[in-house]
């Protein structure tokens, strides 16, 4: 199952100028600070029209808070001249309950920002669907079952959300190919012991739809979600759901089943004993503006670098906060507690080998 987009896998490898730098700093907190990042992951609003089972920052409350769109717009022009390349929509919340999202993603396209868009798809019409379409490098919708009672539960919605989400997939499909637009759009299924019987029925669900792939990934743990109900659960007796899914596809679609994050699971420990990703490839942005180096410490003040209602995003890299996050990363955290298989574990893998180069490598 080809996985064109490297979902599966990471990407920092297309960005050497940025890597070198990393490399070239070393612990030179004057060279540290102005390595910023290439990605952002941003929370337009904390509001959330479902509340999924497996919801990994339940913690958080789904608070009724949203961006200032000024800020955030000034915010955004600012990052693209920094060097920041892409922006996720998605976070705490629904990103598309924000209204002011259209006008948003404008600006990141005019600026120069490749931006895309995780969302349940529920509050997609037709007029936001085609600003989305327009401007996003590509859109993926989380529908965690192929049949309307399991999609209720595992969303605890109405089964009604269901049709209506398939529906505004094909509506995006078309949308997309009307107006020839270069939008990947894909769907995504968390597979639970509860929807592993449904996987199949929504792989041919997806591939109806017209969307370009379905991607099939584990659950893992949040640090401090509420919800332990999956906690622990592994992936042995569902690995042959691989084969199955794998007469889905066609010439334009695919299904994506990530065996590789689901097999990291059973590692004793990760093959590299410090995050090296963090506070320099990435960062988050929470809906109340808080920017952290890390989306799996929402709310840990050590990882809490400020805020973009009061500081220039530029302010808040190159600041004192971060400083000390780099250095309690490196001489303090305990990656042993994080999250498994986070966000940067193939990122983090990959720059502990360029650390940690064996004998051989000169020999290409």
């Amino acid at each position: 199952m080809a996985d064109k987009y490297s979902i599966d896998s990471h990407k920092l490898s297309f960005h050497p100028q940025r890597v070198t730098k990393w490399l070239d700093a070393k612990d030179d907190w004057q060279m540290q600070k102005t390595i910023y990042p290439i990605y952002l992951e941003i929370t337009p609003i904390g509001s959330c029209n479902h509340r999924c089972t497996f919801c990994s920052v339940d913690y958080i409350g789904y608070k009724s808070i949203k961006q200032d769109e000024k800020i955030l717009g000034e915010r955004i022009k600012e990052m693209a001249k920094l060097g920041v390349k892409s922006i996720m929509f998605a976070g705490e919340g629904e990103p598309t309950l924000y209204k002011p999202l259209p006008n948003i993603l404008d600006i990141c396209s005019e600026v120069g920002i490749d931006t895309s868009l995780t969302t349940n798809a529920v509050a997609i019409s037709e007029t936001t669907a085609k600003n989305y379409v327009k401007n996003c490098k590509w859109i993926k919708v989380s529908i965690n079952a192929g049949d309307r009672d399991t999609y209720a539960s595992v969303h605890q919605t109405k089964a009604d959300d269901f049709d209506k989400v398939v529906d505004n997939l094909a509506m995006a499909v078309k949308i997309r190919d009307e107006n020839n637009y270069n939008c990947t759009i894909g769907a995504q299924m968390l597979l639970l012991p509860e929807n592993k019987n449904s996987a199949l029925l929504l792989a041919k669900k997806m591939a109806e739809t017209g969307v370009d792939y379905l991607v099939i990934k584990p659950y893992t743990q949040s640090l401090y979600g509420n919800s332990r109900k999956y906690e622990g659960l592994t992936y042995q007796n569902m690995m042959d759901l691989e084969d199955e899914l794998k007469g889905c596809e066609t010439d334009k679609f695919r299904v994506i089943f990530r065996a590789n994050t689901m097999k990291k699971l059973q590692e004793a420990k990760q093959p590299y004993d410090k995050c090296l990703s963090t506070p320099y490839f990435w960062g988050y942005i929470m809906a109340d503006g808080s920017v952290y180096s890390c989306s799996a410490y929402l709310g840990n003040d050590d990882f809490n670098l400020g805020n973009i209602n009061t500081q220039i995003f530029g302010e808040i890299w190159k600041g004192d906060k971060r400083k000390q996050n780099i250095d309690y990363v490196k001489n303090d955290l305990d990656i042993s507690m994080c999250r498994k298989n986070c966000r940067m574990d193939e990122v983090n893998r990959y720059l502990w080998n360029l650390k940690h180069p064996n004998s051989h490598v000169n020999f290409i």
